[in-house]
Order: C-alpha cells, then sequence, then structure tokens
C-alpha cells in the first residue's frame, strides 16, 4: 500500500494550480499583493542565472515554457473555458487588470483562422525598463500561448513584436495557431 503522506522530491518540482497554496490565510497581515518590484528581483534574476548556465536560446525557451504552464493553468482555474468569445476576451480583460498584470487590449481577433494580436498596456514584465531595442517578455509569450490553447483547444505558437524594451509604450504579441505542435 501506498503511503499518501509520503512527498517525492520531484512533486516539488512540478507545478499545478493547488501548489499556490491559500495565500490569504498564508498571508493575513501582509494580504495577497507585493511591489512589481519583488516579482522583478525574481524574474531578472532568474533570466540572469539561466542565461549564464545555457546561453540565449535555452532561457527564452524556459521562460516560454513556465509562461506556458502558467498560463494553461491559469486560464483552467481563473477564466471561462466554456464561455463565448466575446465573454472569455472580456473575462480575461478584466482578469489581468484586477491582478495587475496589465491592461490587455486585442487589436485583432480571428478565432475561426487563430490569429490574434494582442497588446498589454502597463505590462508587469516590462513597463517602465530602460530601452534596449529588444523584446523581453519571453514569459508572456507562453503564458498567451497556454490560454489561447485552453480556451481554443489548439496549439499557439506566440511571439512578441513590439516591447517597452523595445522602444515602444505598449507590448505588442501576434499569436498564431501553430501547425508544427
Amino acid at each position: 500500500m501506498k503511503n499518501i503522506f509520503e512527498v517525492s522530491l520531484e512533486s516539488h518540482y512540478q507545478f499545478e494550480w493547488d501548489k499556490l497554496g491559500n495565500i490569504k490565510k498564508g498571508r493575513e497581515h501582509l494580504g495577497e499583493e507585493m511591489p512589481v518590484l519583488v516579482y522583478r528581483l525574481l524574474e531578472y534574476s532568474m533570466n540572469d542565472v539561466l542565461f549564464k548556465n545555457f546561453g540565449i536560446e535555452k532561457t527564452d525557451e524556459i521562460f516560454r515554457q513556465a509562461g506556458y504552464l502558467a498560463g494553461c493553468e491559469f486560464a483552467k482555474n481563473a477564466l471561462p473555458l466554456d464561455a463565448d468569445e466575446s465573454t472569455f476576451v472580456s473575462t480575461l480583460a478584466q482578469t489581468l487588470e484586477t491582478l495587475k498584470v496589465g491592461i490587455l487590449r486585442m487589436e485583432e481577433v480571428d478565432f475561426e483562422k487563430g490569429e490574434f494580436v494582442i497588446t498589454i498596456h502597463e505590462d508587469l514584465d516590462c513597463s517602465g525598463l530602460p530601452p534596449t531595442g529588444e523584446v523581453v517578455c519571453k514569459y508572456d509569450e507562453g503564458f498567451f500561448a497556454g490560454i489561447l490553447e485552453a480556451y481554443t483547444k489548439k496549439p499557439f505558437k506566440v511571439r512578441e513584436v513590439d516591447c517597452w524594451s523595445s522602444g515602444s509604450r505598449v507590448c505588442r504579441f501576434k499569436g498564431t495557431v501553430d501547425d508544427d505542435r
């Protein structure tokens, strides 16, 4: 008989929504929110360590994969996946703004073709960063791919085409169905 109280080391490294815990109960006095600074400390220090160990391409892919996993779990647990397209998009926008991830606008939406252009104003990852001429929101690319796939049941490839870091005042992502996956 398996010991249900035994926890394997591997289980610590496998993400699922329940592992986020009961934040309200665990942070009774401090609450659920924290400054963007703390989030970026985690993100950009992790980016630095991964880059030094694996290089640019692998680091970007790891961030996309993490974003994808988070996007799938987020969609399954926080969004109405059975809603009509209009309700889904408006709920997604409201939820991202409520959680202070950013202000979402869908510039182009074609569910039938599987083509989207998504903008995020005041993006959690990069708004306010100094311009470097590059797009940096690799996690967001995966996050939106995961959300779109969870809703449409089709695999998506999402890439950032404009970013605060590239000199734009908004993050813009182009998403298309990924027939290669």
